[in-house]
């Protein structure tokens, strides 16, 4: 198998900022598009001198919203990637949008400029959960985007958030049987999360509305399950779920704990070199980042290293590779600690694949304190 390898791209703007997102974004402003190339062209060109000889499997554009980036950014970092390092044969290449008139208008434009995979922001197919979730668009024009995507791109993805307060069991099930029938071959369903400082987690300290108890949200995350792989497309890890051969290649770099380059304001990445794994991080503002603030590079030990291994590919449905000479077992009582969670039903090792059982991963963060308490 290939070793996955990755570029993620990381767009800051958006054309509003929705109340549970902590990511590093901002209100979306006048872009100079070609400062904006000429700073993502410098930084992938100093990452290709460090990763000779290694081909693209993927290339991500996140954000914010990137389906709001002048399209020659697009087609810019499409040609450099391209240029530096080359694609794999059947790269995927990702583009975040959301699921307004303004953005499907450019929907053919980007996959003329190389963009085969669309990932879109639905969040939900009920007026009144957009509304919540601070949107802006409605449930008509998230159906409408979907299909204008499916027309568009040869592989479709949306995100779903449940766990919504007032929302029942009931009321889940029918909004995703019906998100079910609408076609997309992979769907990414999220639990909401009330992330410290965001525009929720004030709302929910001053008592203005809770989340759903944690027993119906656990009741939810069952429902996806069954309801997925009865149509067809099982969960592959935590929180997505596909038809075969229809997962995410860059995601799957992330939980197979590949390489990938990070680009962008605020933007993560991790490299191997001469055996040792370096996190890096770029400028947080966009007028740092374009003025070639310098990136902050972290050498991990190898604990580090094997605690965010483990922490990715516990997400996997199908685990990941793992036996005596991974380093995990050079912490004192690791061994034990394996084999506690084992005997309680948590994980499963056959001395090769180490995997998080259904329960396990109903408890991920749980699970891996305990791992490496």
């Amino acid at each position: 198998m290939t070793k996955l390898f990755g570029v993620y791209v990381h767009w800051p703007y958006c054309a509003r900022i929705c109340p549970y997102c902590d990511f590093n974004v901002y209100k979306n402003r006048a872009i100079d598009a070609e400062a904006w190339n000429a700073a993502l062209t410098g930084d992938l060109e100093n990452y290709a001198a460090r990763t000779q000889g290694r081909k693209l499997t993927s290339l991500y554009f996140g954000g914010g919203t990137p389906s709001l980036a002048p399209l020659p950014v697009i087609e810019g970092v499409i040609e450099t990637c391209e240029r530096l390092w080359g694609f794999e044969p059947g790269a995927e290449i990702t583009l975040e949008a959301n699921p307004t008139d303004a953005e499907q208008s450019r929907f053919e434009a980007f996959a003329c400029a190389g963009v085969n995979r669309l990932s879109l922001g639905v969040q939900s197919l009920r007026d009144d959960a957009l509304k919540f979730l601070g949107r802006d668009h409605d449930a008509t024009a998230a159906k409408r985007a979907i299909e204008a995507a499916q027309g568009a791109f040869p592989r479709v993805t949306f995100d779903l958030i449940y766990g919504r307060p007032g929302q029942t069991l009931e009321d889940w099930r029918e909004e995703l049987s019906e998100a079910l029938s609408l076609g997309a071959k992979h769907l990414s369903l999220y639990q909401l999360t009330i992330e410290a400082g965001t525009a929720f987690a004030k709302a929910v300290d001053k008592g203005r509305w809770a989340p759903p108890e944690d027993d119906v949200t656990a009741d939810m995350y069952d429902a996806a399950q069954e309801m997925t792989a009865a149509a067809g497309l099982p969960a592959y890890e935590i929180s997505n779920h596909a038809a075969p051969d229809e997962e995410s290649r860059h995601n799957l770099v992330y939980w197979t704990y590949g390489d990938y380059v990070g680009v962008g304001p605020g933007a993560h990445g991790r490299l191997t070199e001469d055996g040792v794994r370096i996190a890096t991080e770029t400028a947080l503002a966009p007028p740092d980042y374009l003025a070639g603030a310098p990136h902050q590079e972290t050498t991990l030990t190898q604990a580090e290293a094997a605690m965010e291994r483990l922490s990715m590919g516990l997400r996997l449905t199908a685990g990941m590779s793992f036996t005596e000479k991974d380093p995990f077992f050079a912490e004192a009582g690791a061994l034990e600690r394996l084999d506690r969670l084992i005997g309680d039903g948590l994980l499963q090792w056959d001395g090769e694949t180490l995997a998080a059982t259904a329960g396990g991963r109903r408890i991920l963060n749980r699970l891996l304190y305990e791992l490496f308490a």
